[in-house]
């Protein structure tokens, strides 16, 4: 038969005739090396489409570290600086505390133009102009007047003498130094005059790159060499610290409700529609409800992380809701009947053995609406969280601003230096809600265990 089967083949039988003509095992033989193709082709589509999207992934994060690295290090440069008590307009022969208060409104500002102007003097420039020494004065950042009356204020005794202080460049001198750009590229406001006076700067060795701690303890500036993330990361931290507290224990236990002790009515099912149709809400909407009651009608503050916590919270809820009970559905019915069997009450069932059973889902649904939360923009800006803010909140009802609002007004400023800022403060978001994600695995482990 297999003689005449290849004659077949070989000869001019069409497909149909060849089919009538082969075996059952022959026929099975066929169709299963056809679905393991299909199988193969499917499987190596599914792994294409993985690999694809984690390069795409690797890809973004590449890019944003890139962009972020300037924003960890940065410039200092060495000043001589001469403490002239008649520049300060300070009493040299005063000490102790009226020494220190005369200080504190002394005219720091003229002995840092005193100090660094003959750093730029020379035989061909004898003399600086008044428009060279605005150029000259426009090298440093505005915090270095503050900066060496903090050096004097902590050792008064370096009056009528001549110190070595380090004080920050400007972020334009600054992105010049770290991203190697010649003279004359778009974006940079440095003009040949400052190139120069830079490159003898380097030469003289007073110029040096340190890592920049201001970022982390440092909080929102106007001046992008002084601007940091710590006020936007307390202000986070309190926000989520109020939507944690609120969302979670609310949405288990309305779950709890719903799956377990709710009777099944149409009061039940509208609750039910309505909560999955919530979880489609545009956040948005949950900003100008925010807005509209907590805020206009309760009268609680604007711009609180209180404030940012229950609309976020309101938000959230559904996403726990849904993911809880249908962690709660999963666990089996036979838990809840031997419970039962053994005399324990429904409260007891629920909260001993469905509640433990159905935990490690639990969290899961918790930490995606955390997750949700954590890089919501919208909402909060309608509560006023988009302000400018400079100090660091230490309680739940301080003005405060949050990192997703933080990287949002820093895309929008226009000096270079806040492009690094920005893609720092995104991967200090990143790094955030790894860690969130990583402890919500340990926990879920943790339970699963047991």
């Amino acid at each position: 038969m297999t003689n005449s089967i290849d004659k077949n083949i070989t000869g001019n039988a069409t497909p149909a005739k060849l089919q009538t003509k082969l075996s059952t095992t022959e026929k099975v033989a066929l169709s299963l090396k056809k679905r393991h193709q299909k199988e193969r082709r499917f499987r190596n589509t599914g792994f294409s489409a993985v690999l694809f999207g984690f390069m795409l992934v690797v890809i973004l994060i590449g890019d944003i570290t890139t962009k972020a690295l300037p924003a960890f290090h940065q410039h200092w440069v060495k000043l001589d600086v001469n403490y002239q008590s008649d520049w300060l307009s300070v009493d040299a022969n005063l000490s102790g505390y009226e020494l220190t208060q005369q200080l504190k409104t002394a005219n720091f500002r003229k002995v840092l133009r005193n100090s660094l102007y003959p750093m730029f003097v020379n035989e061909q420039t004898p003399k600086l102009s008044r428009k060279d020494k605005r150029s000259a004065f426009k090298l440093f950042s505005s915090n270095a007047e503050f900066t060496i009356r903090d050096a004097l204020l902590a050792a008064p005794e370096d009056l009528n003498e001549t110190v070595s202080i380090w004080v920050r460049l400007d972020d334009d001198v600054d992105s010049y130094l770290k991203e190697g750009f010649a003279f004359g590229t778009a974006g940079l406001r440095i003009d040949e005059q400052q190139a120069q006076w830079v490159a003898k700067l380097e030469q003289e060795q007073r110029i040096e790159s340190r890592f920049n701690t201001s970022f982390f303890t440092a909080s929102d500036s106007r001046e992008p060499e002084l601007a940091g993330i710590k006020g936007a990361l307390m202000g986070t931290l309190l926000t989520m610290f109020v939507t944690l507290l609120l969302s979670f224990p609310l949405g288990v236990a309305g779950a709890l409700y719903l799956e377990e002790f709710a009777p099944k009515n149409r009061l039940t099912d509208i609750i039910e529609i309505n909560i999955n149709n919530l979880a489609a809400v545009p956040s948005i909407v949950f900003g100008l409800l925010g807005l509209a009651v907590i805020i206009n009608l309760f009268g609680l503050p604007r711009s609180a992380p209180l404030v940012g916590g229950i609309v976020l919270t309101l938000m959230t809820l559904p996403t726990i809701i849904i993911a809880s009970r249908a962690a709660i559905k999963a666990v089996p019915p036979s838990i809840r009947e031997a419970a039962l069997g053994l005399g324990a009450s429904k409260m007891q069932v629920t909260l001993s053995h469905v509640l433990p059973q159905a935990m490690p889902g639990i969290i899961t649904g918790g930490i995606i609406g955390i997750a949700q939360a954590l890089g919501e923009t919208a909402p909060l800006l309608m509560i006023g969280m988009v302000a400018f803010i400079v100090d660091v909140p230490t309680s739940i009802a301080d003005s405060a601003t949050v990192l997703p609002v933080q990287i949002f007004l820093w895309a929008d400023s226009p000096e270079r230096a806040f492009l690094a800022k920005t893609s720092a403060a995104i991967l200090v978001l990143l790094t955030l809600l790894l860690v969130i994600n990583t402890t919500a695995t340990v926990l879920r482990s943790k339970f699963e265990k047991k």
